[in-house]
Order: structure tokens, then C-alpha cells, then sequence
């Protein structure tokens, strides 16, 4: 009876050392909701495939402990769709770092619908447990156009839930991608930095423009790597 009660031991073992360890785990959560058309979504992950590939963000993958980094490229709308986009990846190296982008420019649009963040951020917290990977620190990084949260759980009671976890958030408020001006009449930086974000050294970048949106998110990768944050928590641009 003991060698059958041990050997599922031996394999609950054996899984828990099957995880491997990285730096970083990051959740890149992107708004897919109804204010985003297609263009937008390509120019979004256009933004990231240009910013995990640049030299300036694979120098702060290989300054860290392990050089080597976990990442996921998720795309939320409402509260049943959080579609995978680029599943948990491993990233130390330049050849890996393209591989993650190709595959992020060539899959199709999947979510749809209202803004959901509190799904959003709960489905991160999800698959940040789940994944094969044990991170040094772990990360969402949602970016959406607003803070409205139209079905679903509510965002604070989410975000809540998340850093109660270890987790800590951080945001990218897309001010506008291809255009001039903001997209709510409300201060969105501020709305992500009381409601949204969260966790030891949790910061918000903005972003108002085609340049500054690529610029924002290589800026914003860099960051999460090294474990840093903006002098200020709302870090324009």
C-alpha cells in the first residue's frame, strides 16, 4: 500500500521539478474590444513584435539572473473571450525573440466584443499558475484605450485577487494609436493607476500616437524586465 500511495507522490514530484525557471513571467494582455478594428490590432502587435525583438529589450533579457524570460500574447474583449495569440514562450536569445514575433504577426483575430479588464486580468492570473514556467517575478501588463468594464468581474475586485497572488500589474494607456487626441474624456492614466494596476512597483505608460506607442511599449518591456519602474508611476509615453 505505501509503494502505491508513493509513486503519485513520485509524479506530483516530478511535474513540480519539470518547471523551469526564468526570470520573468509576463502576461501581455491586449485590448481587442469593439474600439479596436483590424488595422489597430496589427498595429498593436506590430508595436510588441518590434519591441521584444529590439536590441535595447534582449540586452535586459540577458542582464537578468537566468537571461531568460516567459512570455504569453493574449488578446481580451469581453467576459468569454481571452483568446491565446503566442503561447508561453521562452525567450533568452535574438533567434527566439523573432520566432515569438512571427508568430504573433502571422495568427488571426480571435476576441471580440465590450471591455471586460476584470476577466482579462483574472484569465493572466490564470495562466501565469498554469504555465510550465517559474518565474522569479511575475507580470501582467494589460493595455487597453479605457477603464470601463462592461460585463464580467469588477476591475477592482480583480486586480484584488491578482497582487493578492503575487502578481503584479501593470498598464499601457493607449491614448491613441492613429490619431491625435484621447479616446475618453476622462483622465485614462489616472483611472489605470487608482482602478487597474497594482503590486510591488506596479507603473502605467501612455501612449499618444503610432511613435509613441512602439516607443511606449519597448519602454514599458524594458522596465518589467529589469524589474524597474518610471520615476513616476504615470510615466508619459
Amino acid at each position: 500500500m505505501r509503494r502505491a500511495l508513493a509513486i503519485p507522490a513520485l509524479f506530483l514530484l516530478a511535474g513540480a521539478a519539470a518547471a523551469e525557471e526564468v526570470d520573468l513571467e509576463l502576461a501581455l494582455l491586449a485590448d481587442a474590444t469593439g474600439s479596436i478594428d483590424m488595422d489597430e490590432i496589427m498595429f498593436q502587435r506590430r508595436g510588441y513584435a518590434e519591441a521584444i525583438t529590439s536590441p535595447e529589450v534582449l540586452s535586459a533579457i540577458g542582464s537578468g539572473l537566468l537571461g531568460r524570460i516567459a512570455v504569453t500574447y493574449v488578446e481580451w474583449a469581453d467576459a468569454g473571450s481571452q483568446q491565446v495569440v503566442v503561447g508561453w514562450t521562452m525567450i533568452g536569445t535574438a533567434e527566439e525573440a523573432d520566432a515569438f514575433a512571427a508568430r504573433l504577426m502571422a495568427e488571426p483575430r480571435l476576441a471580440f466584443g465590450r471591455n471586460a479588464i476584470g476577466a482579462a486580468l483574472l484569465f493572466g492570473k490564470r495562466t501565469i499558475e498554469e504555465n510550465e514556467y517559474e518565474g522569479l517575478r511575475r507580470v501582467i501588463d494589460l493595455s487597453a484605450d479605457s477603464a470601463n468594464n462592461w460585463s464580467g468581474p469588477g476591475i477592482e475586485e480583480a486586480r484584488d485577487e491578482v497582487v493578492a497572488a503575487g502578481i503584479t500589474i501593470n498598464g499601457l494607456a493607449v491614448l491613441c494609436r492613429i490619431c491625435s487626441g484621447r479616446p475618453v474624456d476622462y483622465d485614462l492614466e489616472r483611472a489605470f493607476a487608482e482602478r487597474i494596476v497594482g503590486g510591488p512597483g506596479a507603473f502605467v505608460v501612455t501612449a499618444d500616437g503610432d511613435r509613441a506607442f512602439a516607443e511606449a511599449v519597448r519602454r514599458k518591456l524594458i522596465l518589467e524586465i529589469a524589474g524597474s519602474s518610471p520615476e513616476t508611476q504615470l510615466a508619459a509615453r
